[in-house]
């Protein structure tokens, strides 16, 4: 599943121990602030497999439906910057307690929606708490352990259960939408924040850094409202054409607002993010491939999940289950990676890693109306994953190369965002091309059911096409742009996440 990677142990603004000792009910803290993590990771798969119904019983366009992915993935990557800099200075305590319960509510919201716009409200409701929440769930941490192999330990157990979270997002999501009804699979968050907000008072310190404590609220506003823009625009192209008016329109207003959220940058005493992370050679290239991976990756789980569902007819938890191939492949490939990368470095790793994932997108595009799940569904997904695990690992730790210690925070929050923001373009963008697909093959043919659904497929198979070229170009980013050597890389300073 697509991955995040978080803010380092140790990182500036996570917090020190202010006396010294450790606290006395940490683990029991530890498991409190894993819980939280684990809805904020599991929302991002369980909501795939409840789509295609969700989809059905609102309403909802094809050319629209992506804005249930990208509604929340732009407000988490856009605001996830702030939300880290909020939590340092306001509190992390305080803004862990606030996302989290923001985070119910728009969960309630979601899981009532009665329109397709109430829906996108909600999950990008839960895309701004959710950027609060992760990185002040995570400096927690960095407060609760101040002893090295304790806060490894820790950390280890934060990875793993936000690392099989997208596993259990994919069977919970089966469950509840195949038993219950779509809209557990929202709901099911409420009780699940509750125990933790009951637990957490009293059992999680307060802690916040000290020091200047000015945000950059402009730069966030318009990097979000460019994002938003281009992701719209998009979304026009599917509807009215490329060469439309409105299509144009806003994809040069969300180019013309990124330029803008530069100069901001540029001038300001307190930067959101500091441009010198991304100007770095080795770094600006991480994250471009980040960009690209994310782009490439989301858009494809969301068609392979109505693929499932739609033209195999697969039951929510048959869809599910046959979508943990990936997870499986991730997994294996990244204990490889972190034995092979101190030898062999991360550019080999990630643009092997970028031509396994390519290959594994491209056999999908052999898809048919019957495929087999055996033959041919289950390999290209195992070797998917493998190269996403192969890609992840080196990339985690290739964003803090070079990088003084106090912008690491903001290096490894910038990846975690880069990822959730190429997520957000490409699913738009691969939606857009799907939608005109589709609707290319259908001209001259009749509208019976047979042709209906070979347009289907037909709309799949350009879409993991066009998911291949852009993984396929992160590997050339990876190619040109990084130099860096394996004795300059990193260790034990990320956590990988799912």
């Amino acid at each position: 599943m697509p991955g995040t990677t978080s803010t380092a142990p140790g990182a500036p603004g996570a917090g020190t121990s202010t006396t010294g000792a450790p606290h006395p009910r940490r683990w029991i803290a530890l498991a409190v602030i894993a819980v939280s993590q684990l809805m904020v990771v599991l929302d991002a798969t369980i909501v795939n497999i409840a789509l295609p119904q969700a989809q059905v019983d609102l309403g909802i366009t094809d050319a629209n439906r992506q804005w249930v992915i990208t509604a929340y993935t732009l407000a988490f990557g856009g605001l996830l910057l702030l939300g880290g800099r909020i939590a340092d200075y306001w509190g992390r305590k305080r803004t862990f307690l606030v996302g989290m319960t923001g985070f119910a509510l728009a969960s309630a919201l979601g899981g009532l929606a009665t329109t397709g716009g109430m829906l996108f409200a909600a999950r990008a409701l839960q895309g701004a708490f959710g950027a609060l929440l992760a990185p002040a769930a995570l400096a927690l941490l960095t407060v609760l352990f101040t002893e090295a192999t304790e806060r490894a330990k820790a950390f280890a157990v934060y990875g793993a259960i936000a690392g099989g979270g997208s596993a259990v997002g994919l069977l919970l999501g089966g469950v509840l939408t195949e038993y219950a009804d779509w809209r557990w699979c929202l709901l099911v968050n409420i009780p699940v924040a509750a125990i933790a907000i009951a637990f957490a008072l009293p059992l999680v310190p307060e802690s916040r850094a000290h020091g200047n404590t000015r945000y950059d609220v402009p730069g966030a506003i318009v990097v979000t409202a460019g994002l938003v823009s281009l992701v719209y625009g998009f979304t026009k192209a599917a509807e009215d054409g490329w060469d439309a008016t409105a299509t144009l329109g806003f994809i040069a207003a969300g180019v013309i607002l990124l330029a803008a959220f530069v100069v901001i940058e540029l001038r300001s005493n307190h930067p959101l993010l500091p441009l010198r992370i991304i100007l770095d050679r080795n770094r600006g290239g991480a994250y471009l491939t980040s960009t690209l991976i994310g782009a490439g990756l989301f858009g494809a789980f969301l068609f392979l999940t109505f693929y499932f569902q739609v033209v195999l007819q697969y039951k929510p938890l048959e869809a599910g289950l046959a979508s943990l191939p990936v997870t499986a492949g991730v997994l294996i490939a990244a204990g490889g990676a972190s034995q092979l990368m101190p030898r062999v470095g991360a550019k080999p790793l990630m643009v092997g890693g970028a031509v396994l994932a390519a290959v594994g997108m491209l056999v999908l595009t052999q898809i048919d109306v019957d495929t087999s799940f055996l033959t041919l569904l289950l390999p290209a997904q195992v070797i998917l994953g493998m190269g996403l695990g192969f890609t992840f690992v080196p990339l985690s730790s290739l964003a803090l190369v070079g990088v003084p210690e106090h912008d690491a925070g903001a290096a490894s929050a910038t990846l975690n965002a880069t990822q959730q923001i190429g997520g957000s373009l490409g699913t738009a963008l691969l939606n857009t091309l799907y939608t005109s697909a589709v609707a290319a093959y259908l001209v001259g043919r009749a509208p019976n059911p047979v042709n209906q659904v070979e347009a289907l497929v037909h709309g799949y198979r350009v879409a993991f096409a066009w998911g291949a070229a852009l993984i396929v170009l992160a590997g050339l980013a990876t190619l040109i742009l990084v130099k860096v050597r394996k004795e300059d890389i990193p260790t034990g300073n990320t956590v990988h996440m799912g």
